[in-house]
């Protein structure tokens, strides 16, 4: 994958048409088929290796007839680009000379990411022969294959390109094909759209365009590394790193700016809340991804006076079986005052703060008007989706942090608001903590949402989790959250206890509600955004031993998956010698889940900065659980940031901006 480009194979990297099988260039199918055949036959694949994101490489031998001995003297090599460019190279050998007959055949359906995916594609085009490859035509877009060296033979009516490749002894040759898009100049643009869960992106101006690699945006975040005693943390950063590369995409109202798409293959476009979290959790890398990413969900704000003014516009989404949809567009207009003070913490400009500082502030408004009980608001919460609710525990969660940080973030600009901010969340505190507390023998509970009639519904899910994330304050603290000091503890508690926790991480639903259903997305599924915020929760709530182990057990589920995460997995219970189970439906990959693994490992270390005081507090967890580790390439200030944390739990600055002072 490289956004707006991306390619879908099995393990043998050929191309059947069949399920999501082919190349993609902005959200449509540019080749479904690419079926290689040599000496008669299909190859015998041997390995198919993601090398990176972008690049995967398929190695195989081919069995000629009448050779003697189990030793193949041919082999191949497939190395394909997310743009859909190849590289197959054919290796002998044999000690004489051989000529191999190799046969390519293709097809497509120009379909739209979003049917292929639901299962509506098109019927295959056909195609007419072109240069040096083959054409096809659909609505107003073509697909052009061209191969070099130009094929010995072309059938049009079968989509075959045929070729007698001599190979001297020891000797190789390579074939190189390469796809792309053109639209009709003048014509109809393949829209930006969605089909069920898919989002994705339309195409650019312009008929043609350069190939997808020389495209790629830059990366957006510093080259951060990690050394740990536990080398399969080392992995997972990498790859998740490179995995969130691969989801960038650039904003075509203005290219400059970058965010992280939602994942693949039901989100290849801009997911709001999603791009938000990506972004927050790699604050530690970089502001630069923040500040892309909100002065695009900047444009997208509704303008219009009345009730909507200063909300971020997004889709509903599955809450699980007791309750409504909610919509991710509340939790992105909570998130962006976080994302912007926070990013201002680790060093954003002053300028970039104050240019950002009113669509924060016209957020921040949206939510005093939506929890105005002359408004319609319930007791001062806020409903989601507005404004009828119901009132979600973690949707509470969200905008007591907006309004807490969101405070600092206006005391810091010399702007006005921020005493009634203060005195809203407090008062926020002191109901919270009485109307969605649960008491019973064990200690209580959070309720998971108040009924638009104040009813408490109790069942237990990840999405409490959000309550332990109140977020980065002034001098290495972090903000006082709706949780006191017992319920936080009770908190914990639960979710380490076995109904919720897997041995893998955190299911959405406990094993003990009902509805929980291992498989569902919001009733019981494992998802790895949510365990990311339980971990870096838990770590500052001073709970180092529940952290660690939800840490260590993560780590181990990401092993399962080659170190690439899937925005999900199936909630069934860890036992010995098992893995995860994965969930068809999940996203992979997905920006919350490579962004997660990121804000989990970088959360072992307490990185607790406060650039504007020149000041940076670093408290790791004292268990140290997974071992010594060592972060270079972190950015604080701007300026290169190292951090060593030993086996004993003690942290130690390598290196840092100038005049940055290491807090207690």
């Amino acid at each position: 994958m490289a956004l707006p480009s991306l390619a879908v194979s099995s393990s043998t990297g050929q191309l059947t048409g069949q399920g999501l099988d082919g190349c993609y260039r902005d959200g449509r199918r540019v080749l479904a088929r690419c079926e290689v055949r040599a000496a008669g036959g299909e190859p015998l694949v041997v390995q198919g290796q993601l090398l990176a994101t972008d690049r995967a490489r398929f190695t195989g031998v081919v069995r000629r007839t009448g050779e003697r001995g189990p030793d193949p003297e041919i082999r191949m090599e497939r190395l394909r680009f997310a743009d859909g460019t190849e590289r197959i190279t054919f290796y002998s050998s044999a000690t004489r000379p051989v000529r191999l007959p190799v046969e390519i055949h293709l097809g497509t359906d120009l379909a739209d990411l979003g049917a292929v995916a639901v299962g509506l594609p098109g019927p295959e085009l056909r195609a007419a022969v072109h240069g040096s490859g083959l054409r096809w035509s659909g609505r107003g877009a073509h697909a052009v294959v061209t191969v070099s060296p130009a094929p010995q033979d072309a059938l049009a009516s079968a989509g075959l390109l045929r070729w007698e490749l001599d190979l001297p002894p020891g000797g190789r040759r390579t074939l190189e094909l390469q796809p792309r898009l053109e639209y009709d100049a003048g014509g109809p643009q393949a829209p930006t759209g969605r089909v069920g869960r898919v989002t994705v992106p339309g195409p650019r101006t312009g008929s043609t365009g350069p190939r997808a690699r020389s495209e790629r945006p830059p990366r957006s975040w510093s080259a951060a590394r990690l050394e740990c005693d536990d080398h399969r943390a080392d992995a997972l950063m990498a790859g998740s790193l490179d995995d969130l590369h691969g989801l960038l995409v650039r904003d075509p109202a203005l290219p400059a700016d970058v965010f992280v798409a939602g994942g693949f293959p039901w989100r290849c476009g801009l997911a709001p809340a999603e791009a938000l979290w990506a972004a927050r959790m790699l604050l530690p890398l970089g502001t630069r991804l923040a500040a892309c990413t909100l002065r695009t969900l900047a444009r997208t704000q509704q303008a219009t006076p009345g009730a909507d003014f200063g909300r971020i516009p997004g889709s509903l989404r599955d809450a699980g079986p007791h309750a409504p949809p909610g919509c991710t567009g509340i939790e992105a207009t909570l998130l962006f005052p976080v994302v912007l003070a926070e990013a201002r913490r680790w060093g954003l400009p002053d300028q970039e703060t104050e240019r950002l500082l009113p669509a924060a502030e016209r957020c921040l408004q949206w939510l005093r008007t939506a929890t105005d009980p002359r408004g319609g608001g319930r007791g001062g919460y806020l409903p989601d989706p507005a404004p009828d609710g119901p009132y979600r525990c973690e949707t509470q969660a969200h905008a007591h942090r907006a309004a807490v940080l969101g405070a600092d973030l206006l005391d810091a600009c010399g702007s006005p608001g921020a005493a009634a901010l203060r005195d809203w969340a407090a008062e926020l505190r002191a109901r919270f903590r009485t109307d969605f507390w649960l008491e019973d023998r064990t200690g209580g509970r959070p309720a998971a949402l108040l009924t638009g009639d104040g009813r408490p519904v109790p069942h237990l899910g990840a999405g409490a989790a959000h309550l332990l994330d109140t977020g980065l304050s002034g001098g290495g603290t972090f903000a006082p959250g709706l949780l006191d000091a017992p319920q936080t503890d009770r908190l914990a508690r639960l979710l380490r206890g076995p109904a919720m926790d897997t041995g893998w991480g955190l299911r959405g639903l406990g094993a003990k509600e009902g509805g929980y259903n291992p498989f569902g997305h919001r009733s019981g599924a494992v998802r790895v955004h949510e365990t990311a915020v339980a971990v870096a929760g838990l770590a500052v709530a001073g709970h180092e031993a529940a952290a660690g182990a939800l840490a260590k057990g993560f780590l181990d589920a990401a092993e399962s998956f080659g170190h690439r995460l899937p925005e999900m997995f199936a909630g069934e219970q860890r036992t010995a010698n098992a893995v995860p189970v994965p969930h068809p439906a999940a996203c992979r990959p997905a920006a919350v889940a490579a962004a997660g693994a990121v804000h989990i490992l970088v959360a072992l270390a307490g990185l607790r900065p406060d650039v504007p005081a020149r000041t940076v507090a670093v408290r790791p967890l004292g268990n140290a659980p997974l071992g010594a580790m060592q972060l270079t390439g972190l950015t604080l200030a701007e300026q290169p940031f190292a951090v060593r944390i030993s086996r004993l739990g003690m942290g130690m600055v390598e290196e840092a901006a100038d005049g940055l002072q290491l807090g207690s």
